[in-house]
């Protein structure tokens, strides 16, 4: 592993906590309503999104981890409530880092066997399966801070140099 890959997954780690943070305190101004309103979305609402990120992550960690997960239930909410999203979230961005912290050559040198959401085995190299990982939150990110602009809540700048540099 080179350390330039090493360190760039760290990097990503903890963009990945503090974007997370100005996003949070962002929908924090907005009333439960707004967070649960259909705004066409993959995931419907913010609420919605914010719930899929949290499961793709833990999706992703438990096969990091070695665990056994299908790619079922990607909608699912698991938290009703605003508040218990954001802390199951700073808790999962904690995991994230730890995980980010403890990479290794030779995990990221492998593959990771896994079963998709269209019930597909699969094998992939970890290096991209860990990309994938950290692209997939950016990705879901930008839906919710779209669906954010929406509101009369400004939306954060979410920009990595911006969230890891602030200005």
């Amino acid at each position: 592993m080179t350390p330039t890959l090493y360190g760039h997954f760290q990097t990503l780690a903890r963009y990945n906590r503090l974007a997370n943070e100005r996003l949070f305190e962002a929908c924090q101004g907005l009333s439960d309503e707004e967070r649960r309103l259909d705004r066409r979305a993959f995931f419907g609402s913010i609420h919605g999104t914010l719930n899929h990120i949290l499961v793709g992550d833990r999706i992703w960690l438990t096969r990091f981890e070695g665990g056994e997960i299908p790619s079922t239930g990607l909608g699912d909410i698991l938290y009703e409530e605003f508040d218990e999203l954001w802390v199951a979230r700073r808790s999962e961005d904690a995991r994230v880092e730890r995980f980010a912290d403890g990479l290794s050559e030779d995990f990221l040198r492998g593959s990771i066997a896994y079963v998709n959401n269209d019930n597909l085995a699969l094998e992939d190299p970890t290096s991209d399966l860990v990309a994938h990982f950290f692209n997939h939150q950016t990705h879901h990110r930008g839906q919710v801070s779209a669906m954010v602009t929406q509101t009369h809540v400004p939306s954060p700048v979410l920009d990595l140099h911006r969230v890891l540099y602030p200005a």
